[in-house]
């Protein structure tokens, strides 16, 4: 069975434009340089899966034309990964009244219910304020090791984002590794011979960025994952698409979004 991966956004935490129309130093003439926040899209014939509900959701779901998601994944709490987690409302009402499970690390997930309370346990009127998702903490046991959402297996792993640990999935030959600063040994062996990875690449050219990767370890990372394809996310208003695309070397791409992947 194949899957089709998209990327529904590759931006940082400001998007490209950021707010006030700022471009940074992208072209606002190259639509590659048109970023929501960072999301993932993955799908069968029956399931359809994203990673993380930032604030462009609404945006993403619209303009990529998905019209159901049967779970969410997370890689962690911070805002530009969830805050658009409220626009599941629209799809839970449209799609049989039917809870969305999500997926995470316990302390992703524990933040999340507690922020968003009203989503998890519904308010007084059950009717017009149900309960919209479920919470579905990993435990430490799921890590590194291949599990199964209706049709579609993956392995969450967990990787260093400097202040908090995030969570990757690998579905089937393709990585995701946003956002992070560092991976272990496990990870990159969960990691190794994915033919397509994307990968957090926002620390650019500095080597002591407190909380994501820069561009040389991620070349040295992918000596040993052996990635035919690189694509460099959590691009921001300062990394212009063609300009990044003439810097890296062979195999290493930028990220844009709408790219999509045959699993």
């Amino acid at each position: 069975m194949s899957l089709k991966a998209t990327i529904l956004g590759c931006g940082n935490s400001t998007g490209v434009p950021a707010i006030g129309n700022y471009w940074g130093k992208c072209d606002p003439n190259e639509p590659k340089n048109r970023r929501f926040r960072c999301s993932l899209a993955v799908e069968s014939e029956e399931t359809t899966i994203i990673v993380d509900t930032g604030a462009d959701l609404r945006h993403q779901t619209t303009l990529f034309d998905i019209i159901k998601i049967d779970g969410v994944f997370y890689t962690h709490h911070h805002s530009d990964h969830t805050h658009g987690i409220d626009d599941l409302r629209s799809l839970f009402f449209r799609n049989d009244r039917t809870s969305i499970p999500c997926y995470g690390g316990a302390k992703t997930m524990h933040d999340i219910m507690q922020r968003f309370d009203f989503m998890f346990k519904g308010g007084n009127n059950a009717h017009f304020y149900p309960i919209i998702l479920t919470a579905h903490p990993f435990d430490n046991n799921q890590y590194g090791n291949l599990q199964c959402f209706k049709d579609i297996s993956y392995i969450p792993f967990e990787m260093d984002h400097g202040t908090c640990t995030t969570v990757g999935y690998r579905f089937k030959d393709l990585s995701y590794c946003v956002d992070m600063k560092s991976m272990d040994d496990k990870v990159i062996e969960c990691v190794k011979g994915s033919r397509i990875w994307i990968v957090d690449g926002a620390g650019y050219h500095d080597s002591d960025h407190t909380v994501h990767a820069d561009l040389e370890t991620l070349y040295r990372y992918n000596d040993i994952i052996g990635a035919q394809e690189v694509y460099v996310m959590s691009l921001s208003p300062f990394r212009d698409y063609q300009t990044l695309k003439k810097e890296l070397p062979e195999g290493f791409y930028p990220a844009y979004d709408g790219l999509t992947f045959t699993l």
